[in-house]
């Protein structure tokens, strides 16, 4: 509960850089997916030692993905308010 002496504590929500990571590893694991599960000839393929490397490095960064999503939900980022009287430039000069 928050008092006026003491001011209520916010999360981060859409600026924490976990979620900005996951979204860009996210849409990077979504078209190597699709170019790993419909868009690989078998000449890629016997390149490759007959293993499909984009649809496994893009389920690879899929799980990645969600599990920093997770992280980001489970364990999220609480910012002040506002500084402590300690943290203001002005007593930092002192």
């Amino acid at each position: 509960m928050a008092t006026e002496s003491q001011p209520r504590a916010r999360k981060a929500g859409a600026f924490d850089i976990r979620l900005i990571i996951a979204l860009l590893i996210g849409v990077y694991g979504v078209i190597l997916t699709i170019m790993g599960a419909a868009f690989t000839s078998d000449e890629q393929l016997a390149k490759a030692a007959g293993v499909n490397i984009n649809l496994w490095a893009g389920i690879g960064m899929l799980v990645v993905s969600a599990l920093f999503i997770l992280w980001a939900k489970l364990r999220p980022l609480v910012v002040p308010a506002e500084p402590e009287s300690g943290d203001t430039p002005a007593a930092a000069g002192e």
